[in-house]
């Protein structure tokens, strides 16, 4: 649910106050007072500018914790994947094909349209340089040049702890998918301690992030005056366009990349489908939450669906923390709009890798309001992009997160569909209470 402050303020109503009151004040510098002018420099300097890298370096603090948690949980939820057999290794496939096809129609859209074109390049570069500091450490750690085929040997980390020490964010996550399925096929009671300590680290990594994510109305107020002082009313044009072709990607991967899956491998036809989910996905875009959708998910696929209950729950369950489509469609357009904005051109290669990231960030997102943001921040310094650019989106979040969020349930609902097409289970009324898991929004 929406967190909020001690005066009862939702959380992002407060970051909507501080994209405001950063946006005007900036907007009046930048055309009453200039930029240049010295007690402006100051500021940026001394004041709004550390404020914003404090709040991204607590972000970028707890980045290996989290996502290594997180990824490890989200795998080892698939508890009933030996047992399931087939059914679990369906629903697998379908996940990483549905956000793989997510990610790439994000990135078509941003190469296509290029939102983040248009800004003045001097001004851009004056930004890039003023912010290059504060994700220096892991920025250098990424290489200055990218090999694709070295780039899938160094997936495999020769010293996990060599790669987390490093800043080698993607190593360790796909060290953190084959530990999850170890504790999936290892059945034992040290296993089980293993799986529930890193639980209670997932869970306090969350808190935390719950708690830094408290000061994002300060650091959304300071990174947005930062830019909009420098950028002025060409910020808002390049911020309204890459909120259309973040919504624009979402529709088609909506509107017509699932209705196909539904269509030709879950057997149904897509109008029928989309009427019998339709709670869920109003439900999903009125909270921006997965957790709260999903006993609603549930029930539609039980009772509008009729889809076998153990694979229905299992499917929708596991789907809640791994198969977030949305939120790998729009990590992937953010990172690329950002790229084009502050002009850094990143190769095919570089995009590949950015995809990669998304799919596997997909499953490390922290279930908590702008939960993706370590993820982005984490992706931008892999590829030399200054993570302090994520103010510039900060403000829209809040719509963009319903629609993303909407296209996480749908998702579930869609793979849900298609693994249990063919298999056979006793259909009944819920007689059984449904505890929620900890999802992505």
């Amino acid at each position: 649910m929406e967190a909020t402050k001690k005066g009862g303020l939702p959380l992002h109503v407060l970051m909507m106050i501080g994209f405001a009151v950063g946006l005007g004040a900036g907007l009046w510098v930048n055309l009453s007072v200039g930029p240049e002018t010295q007690w402006v420099q100051d500021l940026t300097t001394n004041v709004t500018g550390p404020i914003g890298q404090i709040f991204l370096g607590l972000l970028f603090m707890l980045v290996l914790p989290l996502l290594f948690s997180a990824i490890v949980v989200g795998v080892s939820e698939m508890g009933d994947l030996s047992s399931l057999g087939r059914v679990g290794w369906k629903t697998l496939l379908m996940t990483v094909v549905i956000s793989t096809i997510a990610v790439i129609i994000g990135l078509g859209a941003v190469n296509l349209f290029r939102p983040g074109d248009g800004i003045d390049p001097a001004l851009a570069q004056q930004l890039l340089a003023q912010y290059a500091e504060g994700a220096r450490g892991i920025v250098e750690s990424a290489p200055a040049s990218v090999n694709l085929g070295q780039f899938f040997l160094d997936l495999v980390p020769r010293n996990v702890f060599g790669a987390a020490a490093n800043n080698q964010i993607l190593p360790l996550m796909v060290f953190a998918v084959f530990f999850g399925v170890g504790l999936v096929l290892v059945k034992s009671k040290a296993a089980d301690q293993l799986q529930l300590a890193i639980t209670g680290l997932f869970e306090v990594m969350m808190k935390l992030l719950t708690l830094v994510i408290q000061l994002a109305p300060i650091a959304v107020a300071c990174l947005m005056f930062n830019l909009a002082a420098l950028f002025g009313w060409d910020l808002l044009a390049r911020l309204a366009a890459f909120a259309g072709v973040a919504i624009g990607a979402m529709a088609i991967h909506m509107f017509i990349v699932y209705p196909l899956i539904v269509s030709i491998f879950g057997g149904k036809n897509p109008l029928t489908f989309f009427s019998q989910v339709r709670d869920p996905m109003l439900v999903a875009f009125s909270t921006a939450s997965s957790n709260a959708t999903l006993p609603i998910s549930l029930r539609a696929a039980e009772t509008e669906l009729k889809l076998p209950r153990k694979i229905s729950r299992f499917v929708l369950t596991v789907g809640a923390t791994a198969n977030q489509n949305g939120t790998a469609l729009f990590e992937g357009v953010t990172v690329l709009f950002l790229a084009q904005f502050f002009g850094i051109a990143l190769s095919l290669e570089q995009q590949v890798i950015v995809m990669l990231v998304c799919i596997l960030g997909g499953i490390g997102t922290a279930g908590v309001p702008a939960g993706s943001l370590p993820v982005i921040a984490m992706i931008l310094a892999m590829v030399g992009v200054p993570a302090e650019g994520i103010g510039l989106i900060l403000g829209v979040d809040r719509f963009l997160d319903m629609c993303r969020t909407t296209l996480n349930v749908t998702g579930d609902l869609v793979v849900a569909q298609v693994v249990s097409r063919g298999e056979k289970d006793p259909v009944g009324p819920i007689d059984e209470p449904v505890t929620p898991v900890t999802s992505p929004s």
